[in-house]
């Protein structure tokens, strides 16, 4: 006989991917999840984000793996091209994604609507809110909102990204956590000037890479930016701030550069960050748990950020069924199983964070000679598979088991 749970009703901040994930979970096991948006709607644009070992699993015990092989970006290969457009080299997509058979890719919108489809009839969302103050005792958590009236909640779950507005709330200044890696990221729908066909192409400059790609069943593109620089002074809300950023480091550039640059400023799901990590002692405090990016953001240069999501969301579900809602048990054992795991994606990600950008042009001469002869090396299949072991070892770092109540 299934026992009462001790807590039910569980507040998540955030849309995004971790915060739906978590409350199908939730659902299934018989809590009561409340999700709480600050945007209008579900975000468009976004990455191409990676599927791979343990969170394949997580997908096809979610039910969601035939949605996800569906929405597939079904990307054949990339190309790198110097000033004037020309190929310098081409490779296929297994070596840019590290993939093995059964691994994935999707756009971020389209994980996003499918875990949305999938929970939208059996959770309450609260699009165009947010939390403005929370207030725990023993027993729950007293939660006000910038919109609805003020409600009161078993446990609350910060799953609202690495600018966490609910970390900031329950531990305090951002600037604790954070660590920049040295670089700074954007990305937004464009049109598709290059005719690109489930193709990638990238174009390098010092301290800088560009890039243009269209994914399966999309008619047009995303322009994407990767630029190295110290932390800069911005609000992360200031959409025009940051396009002006933008605009400001790559003046003057070539190739594609100024149309990709109108793109930008055209652009109504333009995403500007700086590439870092969020690294903390402890995700939780007293009923208020971190989940995702909020608790341990990997940057985008890892490559697994939404595989965490998934499984962290999957864990810690499992965690407060397996516990009947005790939350502090709850939460210790999600820590301990997730942490290990978190931490081999975190070096992986400053060592590969290093490798977005390269320095002055003769280095780039280097590795595009490199890259142009890497198709004729005796040794490619070797150098293919050292990049696909530490892909591959990072995407299985966390170990998921069973949960059943």
């Amino acid at each position: 006989m299934t026992k009462q749970l001790a807590s039910k009703t569980v507040l998540i901040s955030g849309a995004s991917i971790a915060g739906p994930a978590l409350a199908l979970w939730l659902h299934r096991y018989g809590f009561t999840p409340t999700v709480v948006e600050r945007a209008p709607q579900l975000r468009p644009g976004g990455y191409k984000v990676d599927l791979r070992g343990v969170s394949i699993d997580v997908c096809e015990r979610m039910g969601i793996l035939d949605d996800v092989r569906r929405a597939s970006t079904d990307m054949r290969g990339g190309s790198y091209v110097d000033d004037t457009g020309a190929t310098i080299a081409e490779l296929p997509a297994a070596f840019f994604g590290g993939r093995v058979d059964g691994d994935d890719e999707v756009m971020r919108g389209d994980l996003a609507r499918i875990l949305h489809e999938r929970t939208r009839h059996d959770v309450e969302y609260l699009f165009g809110d947010s939390i403005a103050s929370l207030s725990g005792d023993a027993d729950g958590v007293d939660v006000t909102f910038e919109n609805g009236p003020p409600r009161r909640f078993d446990l609350v779950v910060g799953a609202d990204g690495m600018h966490s507005h609910t970390r900031r709330l329950v531990f305090g200044d951002e600037r604790r956590f954070r660590r920049h890696l040295g670089a700074y990221i954007s990305i937004f729908t464009a049109p598709n000037d290059l005719d690109l066909d489930r193709w990638e192409t990238y174009h390098a400059l010092p301290d800088k890479l560009v890039c243009a790609y269209s994914s399966g069943g999309e008619t047009r593109a995303k322009n994407l930016f990767v630029f190295g620089s110290p932390e800069l002074s911005y609000d992360h809300r200031d959409v025009a701030q940051q396009k002006k950023i933008l605009a400001d480091v790559f003046a003057g550039d070539g190739w594609e550069i100024p149309a990709m640059l109108n793109n930008a400023a055209a652009a109504d799901d333009f995403y500007f960050d700086s590439i870092s990590l969020i690294e903390m002692d402890r995700w939780s405090k007293g009923r208020v748990v971190l989940l995702g990016d909020a608790a341990h953001c990997t940057s985008p240069s890892s490559g697994q950020g939404t595989g965490l999501a998934l499984t962290g969301a999957y864990i810690l579900a499992g965690e407060l069924a397996a516990a009947n809602g005790d939350h502090a048990v709850a939460y210790e054992r999600y820590e301990r199983e997730m942490r290990p795991g978190v931490e081999v994606n975190q070096r992986f990600a400053e060592r590969f964070a290093k490798e977005m950008t390269v320095s002055s042009k003769g280095r780039i001469r280097m590795r595009m000679a490199l890259v142009r002869m890497l198709p004729y090396m005796p040794w490619k299949n070797l150098i293919a598979k050292k990049i696909t072991e530490d892909v591959q070892k990072a995407a299985h770092a966390v170990q998921i088991r069973d949960y059943a109540r």
